[in-house]
């Protein structure tokens, strides 16, 4: 029996990869950066589906180079802002995504953002290695404390609740601004985003690329944050204003940023952001654990394959697609 052919876009961990190789006719790209637009669209041409990362577009052209047997699109990650899934809904192709898997990991890298960006643990570590330390101070490296102060959420879906119930073991106050979503673990929803970030000390941004969330993050909303406030961005680069940010810090006008998601991703080493003491970037490593992303890998691998089989994803974005289907 002939096995379906596919193309998965770079290398992922074996615990998914295995599972891809066992049931489908694999073509795995080797190269540490993706492909290219124009190889992605050569290697697209008769698949049977398609697994990729965030960092390639998935678009209506992809699609229609790849023809009409194609099945099915996994995308390793939980956002999917990389794909148009319109142009796959209109072509009836399932869409899967990995929600779910990541929340502890993610969370716990925003936290672990939070707690270095307020008490200064890069710019430390760096003023150590440059040999500046020579001796204890009373005012050396003062940062600001957790106790008491109050938490921002922008977006409280999985990771945003996660972050709330780490938030309550460092004594901190939790509000956040999500409508329709449910209160748990103590946080507390406010009826506006102007509300969030007039009362917030650590402002922490958990929400999807849109339209709407786009440069959200903007001179504006920074302008409406306390000048000893901290700023934390796991979800997507796309969404903060990286201008506005630079002036901002700059300025004072906040205390300081914490950063995993830049626009562009890799942020270029000529970005006035990485000029900053006050701004910690690390390269997207939210959900860098081993076995979130084995669990990412296999779920990615398991989407594929049930697009393949032509049985319902497990995590699909469009299920439309089986109602229209029908």
């Amino acid at each position: 029996m002939t096995k379906p052919k596919v193309f998965v876009t770079r290398i992922i961990r074996d615990a998914g990869l295995d599972l891809v190789r066992e049931f489908c006719d694999a073509e795995i790209w080797q190269d540490d950066l993706p492909p290219t637009r124009e190889v992605l669209l050569e290697k697209v041409r008769g698949l049977d589906g398609l697994l990729c990362l965030l960092t390639d577009r998935i678009d209506g052209e992809v699609l229609d180079v790849a023809g009409p047997q194609l099945k099915v699109v996994s995308n390793h990650a939980v956002g999917f802002d990389n794909i148009v899934v319109p142009d796959a809904t209109a072509r009836g192709i399932p869409v899967g995504n990995t929600p779910g898997i990541l929340t502890d990991a993610t969370a716990d890298l925003a936290f672990a953002l939070l707690l270095a960006a307020a008490r200064r643990v890069s710019e430390a570590e760096r003023y150590l290695r440059a040999g500046k330390w020579k001796t204890w101070s009373a005012s050396m490296l003062l940062g600001v404390d957790l106790a008491g102060k109050t938490l921002g959420l922008v977006g409280f879906g999985r990771i945003g609740r996660a972050v709330a119930k780490r938030a309550a073991g460092f004594g901190l106050r939790v509000i956040y601004f999500s409508p329709n979503a449910t209160p748990e673990f103590g946080a507390t929803p406010v009826s506006s985003l102007d509300e969030l970030l007039h009362q917030s000390d650590f402002v922490s941004v958990h929400t999807p690329l849109n339209q709407s969330t786009r440069q959200m993050v903007n001179a504006e909303f920074l302008a409406k944050m306390k000048p000893n406030a901290v700023f934390v961005n796991t979800s997507r680069g796309q969404v903060v204003d990286q201008e506005a940010l630079y002036q901002a810090l700059t300025s004072s006008q906040i205390f300081a940023a914490a950063l995993d998601v830049t626009d562009p991703e890799p942020l270029p080493m000529t970005s006035p952001l990485l000029t900053l003491e006050n701004c910690l970037i690390v390269p997207h490593i939210g959900s860098a654990s081993e076995k979130t992303r084995d669990d990412m890998a296999r779920l990615a691998a398991n989407n594929l394959i049930a697009g393949l089989k032509g049985e319902r994803l497990p995590h699909c974005i469009n299920p439309e697609v089986y109602t229209d289907n029908k």
